[in-house]
């Protein structure tokens, strides 16, 4: 049954653990997204200041992101994730404390922003490479899927919702200690992964990830990591992404999407929501939960499902297809056609991404996963200031409709041609990751 295919991952303790960490995790995350406006305004700060500390944490988590992937390749998964959630519990701990105090400064939420940024560039790489170690390849794509389920659900509807409650009814303070809270559990709750899972990176010596193309760079990372440098293994990772056809397209074709999309969403709409269909920062906020809803409901449907055989095609399909809307964005005038645009694109872009999640998990090897997951992050985190530091003088030259147009057509032109010029439609075929999995199974039966 397609929900008993979603719900397989939790009958791994391993991956009930590490869930229900990250799931209290994203929750705090969601929190803190709220808490920290309303305890910078307690401060007396404005828009200036709000942005120096939300842009501490964004400085962090890219300046980071790539020796996070690295970190993740040489040291053990688990003391990673745990490492990581220690130091963002004392982070916003000792916020807490000084804002219960009285002490706490726009400083001190600057400088915890950023380590929390650091955090996250360090969690990231690692959850994605510890995954395959504790789940087989056939509960990836599950796994996947309910993690952008409850993403959305979590950081970006349930947390924000309990932060506002509790500023308004105590202050912003009490919510930083719930942000506090719940990381406390997280981490608690992360000390229940099993001791194997402190067992070092197998470093390529076991072939590298499942899938077809895993072989290709598994040689080369068998030497360990301890005697090779930073930007070696940097090199090493950058060249197995630009010798790999499929994984270096999908890459490219991300760069130009969330340089043309994300900026009109994040900086436009607003604009279009005033403008076209009459509306206010709940009508704004109100669209951005839809997209948000889409994405959930993405999620579920393809961790409810199988791995498509054409997953290639599938995934970029979905991100260029998906994309199309938005063309008409800037020339509706109903706020229900817009929704319906916005939910187009969570949804597609979430089959995309659990595609995508378990493409990495699956085909990349394992000694490069880390550094792999990484350079993904960081492609699209590079971008996205870009993107939106863009759209505003844009907008002065072009009228907002053109921009949406060009956006909404041009992602599902680069998709063709990413699917094309990477030969992916083969490239599927010669890889079939639901046959790789039988086989595995079979081998394993006889031994």
């Amino acid at each position: 049954m397609p929900t008993l295919q979603a719900l397989r991952p939790f009958a791994h303790r391993e991956y009930r653990v590490l869930i229900a960490a990250l799931a209290i995790s994203i929750f705090g995350s969601g929190m803190w997204a709220v808490a920290m406006v309303y305890q910078v305004i307690h401060l007396g700060g404005g828009p200036l200041e709000l942005s120096l500390v939300a842009t501490a944490g964004s400085i962090g988590l890219v300046a980071f992101v790539l020796a996070g992937g690295i970190a993740a390749d040489r040291v053990p998964q688990r003391l990673l994730i745990i490492a990581v959630e220690g130091a963002n519990l004392a982070v916003i701990a000792a916020i807490s404390g000084l804002a219960m105090a009285g002490w706490l400064q726009l400083w001190h939420l600057a400088v915890g922003s950023f380590v929390l940024g650091v955090g996250a560039a360090f969690f990231f790489p690692a959850y994605s490479a510890i995954l395959p170690r504790i789940l087989p390849p056939e509960d990836l794509l599950a796994a996947n899927g309910m993690e952008g389920t409850m993403r959305p659900i979590l950081q970006q509807a349930a947390g924000p919702a309990v932060a506002g409650v509790v500023v308004a009814a105590l202050s912003p303070s009490h919510a930083v200690t719930g942000v506090a809270t719940c990381h406390l559990l997280a981490f608690i709750v992360l000390n229940f992964l099993g001791r194997h899972a402190l067992d070092a990176p197998h470093n390529g010596a076991d072939g590298g990830a499942h899938g077809g193309s895993a072989g290709a760079g598994a040689d080369a990372g068998a030497t360990g990591h301890a005697k090779t440098s930073f930007f070696h293994d940097l090199r090493e990772g950058i060249s197995y992404t630009v010798r790999t056809p499929w994984l270096l397209w999908t890459l490219l074709w991300a760069c130009v999407s969330v340089l043309f999309l994300i900026g009109p969403i994040e900086v436009l709409m607003p604009f279009v929501v005033r403008d076209q269909l009459g509306g206010d920062s709940r009508m704004f906020g109100f669209l951005l939960a839809v997209m948000g809803v889409g994405g959930a409901v993405g999620s579920l449907v393809t961790a409810s499902l199988k791995l498509p055989r054409r997953y290639l095609t599938v995934m970029m399909v979905s991100w260029g297809a998906g994309s199309l809307p938005l063309a008409a964005v800037g020339i509706l005038d109903s706020f229900w056609t817009v929704a319906a645009a916005m939910f187009v694109w969570g949804a597609t872009g979430s089959v995309g991404m659990v595609i995508w999640g378990t493409l990495l998990q699956r085909r990349v090897p394992s000694h490069l996963l880390g550094r792999v997951s990484s350079l993904d992050f960081f492609v699209s985190l590079a971008l996205m200031p870009i993107s939106m530091a863009l759209a505003g003088p844009a907008a002065e030259v072009f009228p907002i409709w053109a921009i949406f147009l060009a956006a909404g057509v041009v992602c599902p032109v680069l998709a063709v041609i990413a699917m094309i010029a990477a030969r992916m439609p083969a490239d599927e075929l010669a890889h079939p990751l639901d046959r790789q999995v039988a086989v595995e199974r079979t081998t394993a039966a006889g031994d």
